[in-house]
């Protein structure tokens, strides 16, 4: 019995079907043909007993051997019990040629064309391997600086991060997507102010988020409305004097009109820094990692919703301890078993052995255990959860120092000056969990749910897809009805629903119930005890004020968190261009028959709109002219006289005018185009624009359709965009990007 048991434990994973999907098209191993040649048990197989060889690098002969069995055996269930997930690049890689098993990487910028150019070439082979980028160019001269080599002037920083964002849209990651970067400059920096807004358009240097990394100083200088120092790097001289709260508001309305920049409080990361003899410039491209240059990212996640204990109404702290303390010798091993794509960053993180063990399904545990996720009661439960993580894997990471020997850049760190011999100088952060609480069926991170259910589209069909545990404590407290799921479906809420009891409407929360300062909160109090940083978004009402912005910025600071990013639903809004007396918009017109022949030539002179939208190929500009029987033509105009984008462009816009001559109506064209997505949206939220068609679609139904611009169209969820997998809309979570249809994930 007991040995059926046991096979069956090392056999079989519970997988939904979205989980099944996502791991045979992007993580299962696949023959030349591109079909998957090994099983979702015979991957986690595979990542088991490569990890697990690092035991017999320490351990030679039979002792060896009989650790990597146990190990291997260990590391397996844990996984196919779904209770730990280590990064994506580790389930993908390990066992397998490639064999880069890190997420993400930190890179140093030189104030020199060698270092610049260097660091370039070094991006371009990490994003080969699967990995994303930090940088800080905060090193660099300011623009118009003297170059005494040439007696030129510099560009300055943002310029050589549109090259670095340029080389970025050539190379995927892995050979499979394209790559990932993090952009941080220094609050003091001369370029402050161009580096805020280089994003402002959101056409612009696409393949990074941007972050400022504010001091404490500047923080102090924006409390007392004082003065602010803008010094340059090359020599250290002020180079200006600013009012810290008008920097301070340029900030937040950035943040406040697209969710860029984010805010990192460097200070606050270096105070916190293991190894002060390696100064952190920079994070990873979600900014939870705090890393000195050349160091990289190990990270894995725990599921916190399997350690609730239904008998007791409590966590199982005796199993969630042995999970820790196996899930912290996990990722030690990796260490060894990564091939790193530099000498420098094996160098750094082998020195280092900085890991970061996280959690995900806090929302789904919460919900088992009757907790508000915006409560007091909440904010304790959630300090008390990380502490005894945080506590139990630094004893883990004692063990493996008395086993293997203390972290290589031991001398000269914090642990040293305590005198805490550990084996690792970080233990904890809370990354991204993306497609791996997909795998795991969990929520993500520590963020709260998104939605209580979704209408998915499945076989041509819409059909409500609702948390399981929602349809359970329907049934049981009996106000279960199918109507009532699909109600649920389109709202993603419960809050306000009259047939949802009140107590299963407060514990039952989303992310948009929830208010800013709770989300602040919430990560504050994980913050204090994580050895790193926590990616998690601020979510904001589509009316939040820039000084909403503000207050969530100055509470995140005072309650101790390492940095923030905000979004405020519906943010990148597209712009609009209109001239004279055709910038009102006209009546919504009536159907029209076919006019060909009564419109017999092209007048003259016709009245017209001109929009102006931004799309992810570039400024997309849709004029729209009307004659006396209504609308009549439509130029589209894309990129440069000659080019394919032009000649597309073009070609779209003599169709569609072709369609008007002969009666076809706005609505009839507008909703033929909506929807089509190509891979590069742009913007965020309902507006958000999935293709050039998409965008022309958007254009014609702003100006024709006004009346489709109803109360039910503005409950749909927010996106941001269409998923390049299953062309369903994006949304951001957990400061990343997620499908939450196919489980798609841009942080892996």
């Amino acid at each position: 019995m007991e040995a059926r048991r046991e096979n069956r434990e090392l056999t079989d994973i519970e997988l939904t079907e979205n989980a099944l999907a996502v791991l045979r098209k992007r993580y299962l191993k696949k023959n030349d043909r591109g079909e998957p040649v090994e099983r979702p048990v015979d991957m986690f197989r595979r990542v088991a007993a490569n990890i697990a060889e690092a035991e017999l690098k320490f351990k030679p002969g039979e002792e060896g051997r009989a650790l990597y069995e146990e190990y291997r055996g260990r590391f397996l269930r844990m996984m196919l019990e779904r209770r730990f997930m280590p990064n994506s690049p580790t389930l993908m890689n390990a066992g397998r040629e490639l064999q880069q098993l890190s997420a993400c990487f930190v890179l140093p910028v030189e104030d020199s064309i060698d270092g610049i150019y260097d660091t370039l070439k070094h991006q371009a082979i990490i994003h080969k391997s699967g990995g994303g980028t930090g940088f800080a160019f905060s090193r660099l001269r300011p623009k118009n600086d003297i170059v005494r080599s040439t007696m030129g002037v510099s560009s300055g920083p943002v310029s050589f991060m549109a090259i670095y964002d340029a080389s970025t849209d050539k190379i995927k990651q892995g050979g499979t997507r394209r790559g990932a970067n993090m952009g941080i400059l220094r609050v003091d920096h001369p370029d402050i102010e161009e580096f805020i807004t280089c994003k402002n358009d959101n056409d612009q240097i696409t393949n990074f988020n941007i972050s400022v990394a504010v001091t404490d100083a500047f923080m102090e200088a924006v409390e007392r409305d004082g003065e602010f120092e803008l010094v340059n790097p090359r020599n250290g001289e002020v180079t200006k004097r600013v009012g810290a709260r008008e920097l301070f508001k340029k900030i937040a309305y950035g943040a406040w009109l697209n969710g860029e920049p984010g805010v990192v409080f460097i200070d606050r990361i270096n105070a916190d820094n293991p190894t002060p003899q390696f100064p952190i410039e920079s994070t990873n491209p979600c900014s939870e990692a705090h890393l000195p240059p050349y160091d990289s990212c190990n990270l894995g996640s725990i599921n916190l919703a399997l350690f609730y204990d239904e008998e007791r109404g409590d966590v199982d702290w005796d199993e969630l301890r042995q999970t820790v303390r196996t899930a912290v010798r996990f990722l030690d091993n990796v260490i060894e078993q990564n091939n790193y794509p530099l000498p420098q960053i094996e160098e750094m993180s082998k020195g280092n052995r900085r890991i970061g063990l996280g959690v995900m399904g806090f929302a789904d545990l919460l919900i088992k255990m009757g907790i508000p996720y915006d409560s007091e009661e909440g904010l304790a439960f959630a300090e008390r959860v990380m502490r005894f993580i945080d506590e139990e894997a630094w004893e883990a990471s004692r063990g493996l120092a008395a086993e293997r020997g203390v972290f290589g850049h031991y001398e000269g760190s914090r642990h040293e000056a305590r005198g805490d011999r550990v084996r690792n100088a970080t233990v904890t952060t809370i990354a991204p969990t993306g497609t791996i609480s997909l795998i795991a069926g969990c929520s993500g991170g520590i963020e709260p749910l998104y939605a209580v259910a979704f209408m998915r589209r499945q076989a041509d069909m819409e059909m409500p897809d609702v948390n399981p545990e929602f349809v359970r404590v329907a049934r049981e407290r009996g106000f279960y009805s199918e109507e009532l799921m699909k109600k649920v479906a389109e709202q993603g809420s419960v809050r306000g629903l009259e047939e949802v009891p009140e107590d299963v409407q407060r514990v039952w929360v989303t992310s948009h119930d929830i208010s800013p300062e709770w989300h602040v909160r919430m990560q504050a109090a994980f913050q204090k005890h994580t050895s790193m940083g926590i990616s998690k978004t601020i979510n904001l009402p589509n009316e939040a004020t820039v000084e909403d912005v503000e207050r969530a910025y100055r509470l995140a600071y005072s309650l101790g968190c390492k940095g923030i990013a905000v979004y405020r639903d519906g943010s990148r809004e597209e712009q609009v261009l209109s001239t004279g007396k055709t910038a009102k918009q006209p009546e919504p017109q009536p159907r029209h028959v076919s006019l060909a022949e009564a419109r017999n030539g092209r007048p003259r002179t016709l009245t017209g709109v001109t929009k102006k939208i931004r799309t992810g190929h570039g400024p997309l500009y849709v004029t729209m002219n009307d004659d006396e029987f209504g609308p009549r033509e439509c130029f589209i105009v894309l990129g440069k006289p000659g080019g394919t984008a032009s000649a597309f462009s073009d070609a779209l816009g003599r169709m569609i005018s072709l369609a008007l001559k002969h009666g076809a109506t706005p609505a009839e064209i507008s909703h033929q185009l909506k929807g089509i997505q190509d891979g590069h949206p742009a913007g965020v939220g309902p507006n958000a624009v999935l293709s050039v068609p998409d965008g022309v679609a958007k254009a014609m139904a702003e100006h024709y359709l006004v009346e489709e611009d109803t109360a039910e169209a503005r409950e749909e969820l927010p996106i941001i965009g269409a998923c390049p997998d299953c062309g369903s809309g994006l949304t951001r979570q957990e400061g990343c990007v997620v499908c939450h249809s196919c489980g798609y994930s841009k942080c892996g």
